[in-house]
C-alpha cells in the first residue's frame, strides 16, 4: 500500500508582504523639496534685487568693488538656477536604468557650478590686479556710496537668520547650509562696503584701495567655487557621511523589537538621496519567517525616521552573549 496517500498535505505558505510606509514619508520628501525650491526662489529673487541696485552703482559711481559684488551674486543666481533643476531631476524615483534612484544629479550641478565660479573668481582677480597696476591710484569716491552694499549685507543677514530658524524647526542641514550661504553673501557685501568707506577716507588712494577689495572679494569667490566643487565632489566619491546619520540609523533600529544588536552600517548619500547596508543580529532560535519579518520592521522604522533613504538592505546574524 502506497503510504504517500496517508499523508496531510502541506499547508501553502505565501512570500510575506513588505511593511509599507506611513504615508508621511513620502509627504516630508515632498516638504523637503518644496521647501528648498522656495528657500532657492527667494534667494534668486533677493539677489536679482542686489544685482540690479550694484550694478545701477557701478554704471554711475565706477566703483569695481560693487561690480565685483554683483558678479558674485550673479554667480550665486546662476547656482541657484542650477540647483532648482538638479533638485527636480534628482527627486524623480528610480527606474530600471537607474535602479538607485537620479540622486547625483544634485552633487553634478553643485560640482560644475563649482568649477564655474573657481574660474570666474579668477577671471576677476586677473582683471582687477591688471586695472590696479594700470590705472591711477587717487580718485574722488563719496562718503554715503557704502551704503550700497551696506545695505546688501543687512539685508542678505536678515535672510539667513531667517532660513536658519526655518532649517532648526524643519531639522534641515540642506537649508541650514543655505542659510550660511546667504550669511557669506552678507560678508562679502560687507567687505565691500568697508572698502568703499576706506577708498572715502583715502582719496590719494582710493581707486587703488577700490581694487584691491575687489581683489579680495575675487578671492573670496574662487575659494567659494572650490568649496562647493571640494564638497560635491565628496558626495559623488561616495565618502562617509558624518557620524549623525550612523547614529540615527542605529537608533532607528535598535528600537525594533527583536533586534538584539546593531553591527556594521553603511550609508551611501547622493543629493535628496541616501542608501543604507545594516546588519542587525536575532535570537538564533527564530524562525526564517520570524527574522525577515523583523527585517521588513527594521527597513520601515529606518525610512519613516530618514524620509531620505530610498533603499534599506538587511543582513540579519544571529545573535550570541559574549560575542562581542
Amino acid at each position: 500500500m502506497d503510504s504517500s496517500n496517508n499523508q496531510e498535505p502541506t499547508s501553502a505558505r505565501e512570500f510575506p508582504e513588505a511593511i509599507p510606509l506611513p504615508g508621511e514619508v513620502a509627504e516630508r520628501r515632498r516638504r523637503r523639496t518644496s521647501m528648498l525650491v522656495g528657500t532657492a526662489a527667494l534667494g534668486i529673487g533677493l539677489r536679482i534685487v542686489i544685482i540690479l541696485v550694484e550694478l545701477a552703482g557701478y554704471y554711475w559711481l565706477g566703483h569695481h568693488v560693487l561690480l565685483v559684488d554683483a558678479v558674485a551674486s550673479l554667480t550665486d543666481v546662476l547656482a541657484s538656477f542650477m540647483i532648482l533643476l538638479a533638485i527636480k531631476l534628482a527627486e524623480r524615483p528610480p527606474d530600471e536604468d537607474h535602479p538607485f534612484g537620479h540622486g547625483r544629479y544634485e552633487p553634478l550641478a553643485g560640482l560644475q557650478m563649482g568649477f564655474v565660479i573657481l574660474g570666474l573668481g579668477l577671471y576677476l582677480f586677473t582683471q582687477q590686479f591688471v586695472s590696479a597696476m594700470r590705472q591711477p591710484a587717487a580718485g574722488t569716491i563719496g562718503g554715503w556710496d557704502w551704503l550700497i552694499p551696506g545695505g546688501a549685507a543687512v539685508l542678505l543677514e536678515l535672510t539667513a537668520r531667517a532660513v536658519l530658524r526655518s532649517a532648526r524647526r524643519g531639522h534641515s542641514t540642506a537649508l541650514a547650509a543655505e542659510a550660511y550661504h546667504y550669511r557669506i553673501d552678507a560678508l562679502t557685501s560687507l567687505v565691500a562696503a568697508a572698502g568703499l568707506i576706506l577708498a572715502a577716507w583715502l582719496p590719494q588712494w582710493s581707486l587703488l584701495v577700490d581694487h584691491l577689495f575687489a581683489m579680495i572679494l575675487a578671492g573670496v569667490v574662487v575659494g567659494l567655487g572650490a568649496m562647493a566643487a571640494w564638497e560635491n565632489l565628496h558626495q559623488i566619491m561616495d565618502r562617509v557621511p558624518d557620524d549623525e546619520w550612523f547614529a540615527r540609523v542605529r537608533a532607528a533600529a535598535a528600537l525594533v523589537s527583536g533586534v538584539r544588536d546593531v553591527e556594521k552600517i553603511r550609508i551611501q548619500r547622493a543629493g535628496p538621496d541616501a542608501h543604507v547596508d545594516i546588519d542587525i543580529e536575532v535570537d538564533p532560535r527564530l524562525t526564517v519567517d520570524e527574522a525577515h519579518l523583523i527585517a521588513q520592521q527594521v527597513r520601515a522604522a529606518i525610512q519613516t525616521d530618514w524620509p531620505a533613504v530610498r533603499e534599506v538592505v538587511v543582513h540579519v546574524e544571529p545573535f550570541y552573549e559574549g560575542d562581542h
